[in-house]
């Protein structure tokens, strides 16, 4: 239990990253070439940028990857200097062990500012002959197109429900953990898409050493029963205002949430309550203002108490 499970349980290889086949397909080609342009990966939190681009390296370089490859956070070190300092150092190197180029993995690169984009374009050009870079963003937007024009673009999806499944199945096995099934169909759902906020809830959930239930998983996870908030709803839409904010309260209390938790919760629980789709847009354009106010820096609790009075108004015109 020492060691975190999102690194222990990391694929080495490409052959081994759940999902992902158009991207790791693509990969494999680099690695049968032994060549390969400036890569730009983009998409979702936790589904697979860095783990791609560790396991594209092991298998360009072999035994020599370490010497031949650099990782930077861009959120830590966003300033230019990063780029004239640290990046320019290790270009200026050639690569060990007869590789042709290093690579060099900046994570999170949408967090540079522009004249740091600038800069590391001008990085690219100079260094093209002995260096390639890899850059990992959530939103390639933030990218100035000067950039995207140099690599070539992967986007990731997040993954299925079923591939997050299997995966943590094995992890199950592997750690022995003691788990209800309903508890991992619940992890698989929390995770949307995430795998490594499924794994470090499992991990969380495992280090507590009793059984997991599907309770013990919304606790970890940092969120409340979806049954709980559908009640919150129903019982709102059902013209029952004071029932629904005294529940309000109480699961506020008991599993410590925020009001932005509590409007996630209930924006999913909306797609799935049995009413027309006019009414859930009605309920969503609520939710949305609630949330929005909440943003901006009004009372939780008055605007959570207000999206139920609307929930209320709503419901009772349904009838």
């Amino acid at each position: 239990m020492n060691e975190i499970w999102t690194e222990k349980y990391r694929p080495r290889t490409l052959d081994n990253v759940a999902g992902q086949k158009h991207v790791t397909d693509r990969l494999k080609a680099y690695v049968r070439s032994r060549s390969m342009p400036h890569l730009l990966f983009t998409g979702p939190a936790g589904t697979g940028k860095t783990t791609c681009a560790l396991a594209l390296t092991r298998e360009m370089f072999g035994d020599n990857w370490q010497g031949n490859f650099i990782e930077l956070n861009a959120s830590d070190e966003r300033g230019i200097d990063v780029v004239r300092g640290k990046i320019k150092e290790f270009a200026r190197t050639s690569p060990i062990g007869g590789a042709e180029f290093k690579i060099i993995f900046m994570d999170e690169a949408d967090a540079l500012t522009s004249d740091a984009q600038a800069a590391l374009r001008r990085t690219m050009e100079k260094y093209s002959g002995i260096c390639r870079f890899i850059l990992s963003c959530n939103y390639s937007s933030k990218i100035i197109d000067p950039i995207q024009s140099r690599c070539a673009i992967f986007k990731f999806k997040p993954l299925t429900d079923q591939e997050i499944d299997d995966y943590l199945s094995d992890i199950v096995t592997r750690e022995s953990v003691d788990i209800d099934a309903d508890a991992l169909k619940g992890l698989v759902e929390i995770a949307r898409g995430d795998m490594r906020r499924a794994v470090n809830s499992l991990q969380v959930a495992a280090s507590l050493g009793r059984r997991i239930d599907l309770e013990l998983i919304y606790q970890t996870a940092g969120l409340a029963n979806p049954e709980v908030i559908g009640r919150i709803v129903t019982t709102a839409l059902d013209g029952n205002y004071a029932g629904a904010r005294e529940l309000l309260q109480s699961t506020m209390t008991e599993y410590g949430l925020s009001g932005q938790d509590i409007i996630k919760q209930i924006h999913s629980s909306i797609f799935d309550l049995g009413i027309s789709d006019y009414e859930k847009v009605r309920l969503m354009d609520r939710t949305g203002e609630c949330e929005f106010r909440i943003v901006e820096g009004s009372n939780e609790r008055i605007q959570l108490e207000c999206l139920l009075a609307s929930m209320a108004l709503i419901g009772g015109k349904m009838k």
